[in-house]
């Protein structure tokens, strides 16, 4: 057990090394089993957190996400935390002003996480497999920016489905609805 989980902190170490020394604008932590953002994380990348556009953080085991995190990678368009155990985001989410796409996937979002419906640049949202049944329909409706909101697998209600075009400016993705069982 001690040894993976030395081997974990290893690759974790290993990726972080790769994006600083490379100046590249990605950070890729998907698959590394973390069940909270490495604060060490912070001092390690400080020269270059302002050049960090994406991350991944995906299919870990996070059960949040600091505001430390939003403020210290505060450039991000990208940003990936699909396959964890999420079910809400910080405030300082709407501070992030350049973010294009976030994918909130496979989490265990219970209600539409709003805060996301004042961050202006945002194009794509992905909520796919959570388990929200409520919709904002109306901030969602008056977010310019907005192109694709995919909420396939989640118990939405039935108003959601009548946000159709042109009442929203959006592609809406859900599932099918099921058929009414006959008595």
């Amino acid at each position: 057990m001690q040894k993976r989980m030395g081997e974990a902190v290893a690759r974790v170490a290993r990726k972080v090394n790769d994006t600083v020394e490379n100046k590249t604008d990605s950070l890729d932590l998907a698959n590394c089993k973390l069940m909270t953002f490495p604060v060490g994380i912070y001092k390690a990348m400080r020269s270059v957190t302002e050049g960090i556009h994406r991350i991944s953080l995906a299919n870990n085991e996070l059960k949040s996400i600091t505001s430390r995190f939003v403020t210290t990678f505060s450039q991000l368009r990208e940003l990936n935390l699909a396959g964890n155990y999420l079910h809400r985001l910080p405030e300082e989410i709407t501070s992030l002003l350049h973010l294009r796409a976030i994918n909130l996937s496979r989490n265990r979002f219970r209600r539409f996480p709003e805060p996301l419906a004042t961050v202006p640049s945002l194009e794509t949202i992905d909520l796919e497999e959570n388990e929200i049944a409520e919709v904002p329909t109306e901030k969602l409706a008056s977010m310019a920016s907005l192109r694709s909101l995919n909420l396939r697998d989640n118990p939405v209600g039935p108003e959601v489905r009548l946000l159709v075009r042109p009442l929203v400016p959006f592609d809406l993705l859900l599932s099918p609805e099921e058929p009414i069982p006959e008595a």
